[in-house]
C-alpha cells in the first residue's frame, strides 16, 4: 500500500485538501528536473513561449522566431494564446509589457523537436515526464475534485440566483393571486393590505388620502366625501355601495362606502407597483 494510500484511509477527507492544496507541485515532484515553469491549472498543461525560446537559446529575435515557428502548422486559440508578460527594467521596479504566448505542451514539444538541437531533446524529455507525471493518479483525483468543487460552487451559485429571482418575482405572485380574486369589490382598507403585500409601504389612511389627492375620491366635506369622482366612474375602478338600515325608532338610514371594483384592484396595483 502506498504512502498516499494510507494517508487517504487515516485521515479521510483531508488528503483531498491537501490533492487540492499542494497538487500544483505535483507534476514538478514527479518530474527529475525542473527546466521551464509549466501551468498545470485547468485541463491542459501551457507554458511560457518567452521561457521556451529562452531555455532552447535562440539566437533569433523572439518575435521572429515564434512567427517563423507558426509556419508548422500551429493556429491561435487551438495551440496557443496570445497573453502579456511583464518584465523588470531596473533596479527602481520600473515594468514594461512584453507580448507573450501561452503555448500547449504539444506544441512545446513538436518546437523542441524542430529546434534539433540538445537542449531541444532535453525540453523534449522534460516535456514528456510532465505529461506523464500529468496523468498519474494523484494528478487524476486532483482534477476530478477541482470539477467537482467547481460543480458545488456553480450549484451554489444557482440557488443564489434562484432565491434572488423568487423575491423578485413574489410581488409578481401576489399580483397573479390577486387577479385571481378580482371578481369581486373590496374595502380601500383592503386594497391598503393587498398593496402593502406586493412591498409598499401604506395603509387605509394613507390610500385613502392617495385617492382623494390623484382625483379618485371626492375631497370636498360633505355628505360625498370619499365618494367616488366622477374619474373613477368613468373609469370603472371605484364604486358606491349603500346599505340601509333601519333604526330603532322605525326610521331608515343609508350608509354609503366606496369600494374598489375587479378592475379597479388590478389598476391601482398596476399603479403602486409600477
Amino acid at each position: 500500500m502506498t504512502e498516499i494510500q494510507i494517508k487517504y484511509k487515516v485521515d479521510g477527507g483531508k488528503v483531498m485538501e491537501q490533492f487540492l492544496r499542494k497538487g500544483t507541485n505535483l507534476i514538478r515532484k514527479q518530474v527529475i528536473e525542473n527546466l521551464l515553469p509549466i501551468n498545470s491549472i485547468g485541463e491542459d498543461i501551457t507554458l511560457s513561449a518567452r521561457d521556451l525560446h529562452k531555455f532552447l537559446e535562440i539566437s533569433e529575435r523572439f518575435s521572429k522566431w515564434f512567427d517563423r515557428m507558426l509556419g508548422y502548422g500551429f493556429y491561435e486559440n487551438i495551440d496557443f494564446r496570445s497573453v502579456q508578460k511583464s518584465t523588470q527594467l531596473n533596479q527602481y521596479g520600473g515594468e514594461k509589457l512584453l507580448k507573450d504566448y501561452e503555448i500547449k505542451i504539444d506544441m512545446a514539444k513538436e518546437i523542441s523537436m524542430i529546434q534539433r538541437s540538445e537542449k531541444g531533446k532535453q525540453a523534449r524529455h522534460y516535456f514528456l515526464q510532465v505529461e506523464k507525471a500529468w496523468n498519474s493518479p494523484e494528478m487524476i483525483m486532483k482534477r476530478a475534485l477541482e470539477i467537482a468543487n467547481k460543480q458545488v460552487e456553480n450549484l451554489k451559485l444557482e440557488n443564489m440566483e434562484q432565491k434572488k429571482l423568487i423575491k423578485e418575482q413574489k410581488p409578481k405572485v401576489l399580483f397573479a393571486d390577486a387577479v385571481s380574486t378580482s371578481h369581486t369589490s373590496i374595502l380601500v382598507g383592503e386594497l391598503a393590505k393587498l398593496i402593502k403585500q406586493n412591498g409598499v409601504d401604506i395603509g387605509e389612511r394613507r390610500l385613502f388620502k392617495w385617492l382623494r389627492d390623484n382625483g379618485y375620491l371626492i375631497k370636498r366635506k360633505g355628505t360625498d366625501y370619499n365618494m367616488p369622482t366622477q374619474k373613477s366612474l368613468d373609469l370603472k375602478v371605484i364604486e358606491t355601495k349603500e346599505r340601509t338600515i333601519n333604526n330603532a325608532d322605525g326610521s331608515i338610514r343609508i350608509t354609503k362606502t366606496p369600494k374598489v371594483t375587479g378592475k379597479g384592484q388590478l389598476y391601482f396595483l398596476n399603479k403602486f407597483l409600477n
